[in-house]
C-alpha cells in the first residue's frame, strides 16, 4: 500500500493518470445526477432495462471509481471497474448514437479512450 504522499506524487506520471481517470467522473456523475429523466432514454435506446436500475446502478459504480481512483483504494481493483464499465458507457454511446464514433456526436470515442487509461492504471498498479 503505498503512503498518501507517494499517491499524490504528481512527478510520478501514474499518478496523474490514475487522478485524471477518477476526477473526470465528477462532471459525469453530476451532469448524469441533474439530467436523470434524459439519461434514462437513452438507456433504454442502449437496451439497458430497465433503464433506472442501470442509472442507479451507473451512480454507484462511478462514486466508487472517483473515490477508490483518487485516493488509490484497491486501485487496480477499481481502476478495473472503473474500465469495464466505460466499456459499457462506449457501448451505449456507439448504440444510442447510431454508431457514431466521435464523442462530440454522442459516440463511442471518449469512453472508450477513458476506459483503456482505467485498465492502463489497473495494470500498471496490480501487485507484483
Amino acid at each position: 500500500m503505498n503512503s498518501l504522499s507517494q499517491s499524490f506524487d504528481l512527478t510520478n506520471g501514474l499518478n496523474i493518470l490514475r487522478i485524471a481517470c477518477a476526477l473526470f467522473f465528477i462532471p459525469h456523475l453530476f451532469v448524469k445526477f441533474q439530467n436523470q429523466d434524459a439519461v434514462k432514454p437513452i438507456y433504454a435506446k442502449a437496451g439497458f432495462n430497465p433503464p433506472i436500475a442501470w442509472l442507479y446502478a451507473s451512480f454507484a459504480v462511478e462514486i466508487v471509481a472517483t473515490i477508490g481512483l483518487f485516493f488509490a483504494i484497491y486501485t487496480p481493483y477499481v481502476a478495473f471497474l472503473a474500465g469495464v464499465f466505460l466499456v459499457f458507457a462506449a457501448y451505449a454511446s456507439w448504440r444510442a448514437s447510431g454508431g457514431k464514433w466521435i464523442w462530440t456526436f454522442g459516440g463511442a470515442e471518449f469512453p472508450l479512450f477513458w476506459a483503456i487509461a482505467c485498465f492502463v492504471v489497473a495494470m500498471q498498479t496490480l501487485p507484483m
